[in-house]
C-alpha cells in the first residue's frame, strides 16, 4: 500500500527517540566494540549508531517496542551514519555496513507488524542527520569565512549513506533535525541523484529544527525561509522536530500548515530539558499538548524526539485515532 494513499485517510504515527531507549540499557564499551571492533584505537563508547553491528538484539528490541506502541513509521537507527559523523571514531570505513544492517533490522521488525496486521502497513524511514558540521556557518569565531565542511563534501557522504539505506531496504528518507538549510541541500542532493542513477523514487521527508524562542533554525532562517529553501523538491512532507517541546512547536508548525503543498510532520521532544539535561514530561501530558495539533488539523505525521519512549508513542497513537488528518493544500492553483 502506498504512504500517499494512507496519508489522505488518517494521521500517521513516526517512533520516538532512540537515544533515551538505548539509555535504558547499562552498555559498556564492550558493547560498542563487539567482536569486530575489539581492538579500534578509540573508544567508542556512545557511538549508537554502531549498535547495529554489534548489539543488534537491543536494536531490533527497541524496533519492535516502538511497533508494539502504534508506530506506523520506524526510523532506523542511523543519525550519525555518515562518514563526516563516523570520522570521530575514525570508523568510516564502517559506515556501509552501519546504514546497510540498521535499514535491515528495521525492515525486520517493520515487516513483522505488517504481516500480524496487513491492514496496518509499517514503513521504514532511512534516517539522515545533520552532521556535526555545518556548511553555512562558521566553528571559528576568528574567522567567520571559514567553513569546516564543503557541499560537496556533505553530499559525498550523504549518497553514501543514502544508498546503503536503499540497499538495506528503506521505504523513506527523513532528512531530519536540520539546522542548516545548506546541509539539508546536500542531503537532497545526494537522495535526488541516487533516485536519478537507481531509477527507483523513494518518498522524502524532511525535518528542520527551530533552535530557540527567536522561532529561527541555528543558520538564521525562519519557518517560512527554511520551507521555500526546500521546496524545489518534490517531498513527501515537512515538518518540525527537537530542540523544542510540544506547545514551543505550535506556532512554527502553524505556519508549515498555511504555506506548505506537502504534507506536515511533527515529532517534538518530550518538553524541555531539566538541569541535569532530562526530560521529565510524561507520555499524558505530551500527548495532551499534541492534542492541540490535532484539534486544528495542522498534522499529518506525528511522533517524539529527545526524551520520548515507547509510553509516549503509544499515547500519541491513542489520539491520533480520534482526529483527521490534515488536508493537503493547494499552491498556484494546483495539488501537489
Amino acid at each position: 500500500m502506498d504512504i500517499r494513499d494512507i496519508l489522505k485517510e488518517r494521521i500517521l504515527v513516526l517512533d520516538g527517540a532512540m537515544g533515551t531507549m538505548v539509555q535504558r540499557h547499562t552498555l559498556e564499551e564492550e558493547d560498542f566494540r563487539g567482536e569486530r571492533f575489539k581492538d579500534h584505537p578509540l573508544s567508542l563508547k556512545g557511538n549508537n549508531d554502531l549498535l547495529s553491528l554489534t548489539r543488534p538484539d537491543i536494536i531490533k528490541e527497541i524496533h519492535i517496542e516502538y511497533l508494539e506502541a502504534g508506530a506506523d513509521i520506524i526510523e532506523t537507527n542511523t543519525f550519525s551514519g555518515t562518514s563526516i559523523a563516523q570520522a570521530d571514531y575514525q570508523l568510516e570505513k564502517a559506515v556501509h555496513d552501519i546504514n546497510y544492517e540498521s535499514a535491515r533490522l528495521a525492515r525486520e521488525a517493520a515487516d513483522e507488524y505488517t504481516q500480524k496486521d496487513p491492514s496496518k502497513p509499517r514503513f521504514v524511514a532511512g534516517s539522515i542527520g545533520p552532521t556535526n558540521r555545518t556548511a553555512s556557518l562558521s566553528p571559528d569565531v576568528n574567522n567567520p569565512g571559514y567553513r569546516a565542511v564543503t557541499f560537496d563534501d556533505l553530499a559525498n557522504a550523504y549518497l553514501e549513506q543514502a544508498r546503503a539505506l536503499m540497499d538495506g531496504g528503506v521505504d523513506l528518507f527523513l532528512i531530519e533535525t536540520i539546522f542548516d538549510t545548506l546541509n539539508a541541500k546536500a542531503a537532497l542532493f545526494a537522495v535526488s541523484s541516487l533516485q536519478e542513477e537507481t531509477g527507483k523514487e523513494i518518498p522524502v521527508m524532511i525535518s528542520g529544527t527551530i533552535t530557540d524562542a527567536s522561532g529561527r533554525t541555528l543558520s538564521g532562517q525562519t519557518t517560512s525561509a527554511f520551507l521555500i529553501s526546500v521546496s524545489h523538491v518534490p517531498l513527501l512532507s515537512v515538518g518540525l522536530n527537537c530542540a523544542l517541546g510540544a506547545d514551543q512547536l505550535f506556532p512554527y508548525l502553524q505556519v508549515l500548515d498555511e504555506e506548505a503543498p506537502f504534507y506536515v510532520s511533527a515529532h517534538p521532544n518530550a518538553g524541555l530539558p531539566n538541569e541535569f539535561g532530562e526530560y521529565d514530561q510524561s507520555a499524558e501530558e505530551m500527548a495532551a499538548l499534541v492534542r492541540e495539533y490535532l484539534q486544528e488539523g495542522i498534522v499529518n505525521i506525528i511522533g517524539g524526539c529527545c526524551g520520548t519512549t515507547p509510553a509516549h508513542i503509544s499515547a500519541l497513537a491513542r489520539e491520533a485515532k480520534n482526529f483527521k488528518p490534515r488536508k493537503l493544500k493547494k499552491l498556484n492553483n494546483q495539488e501537489q
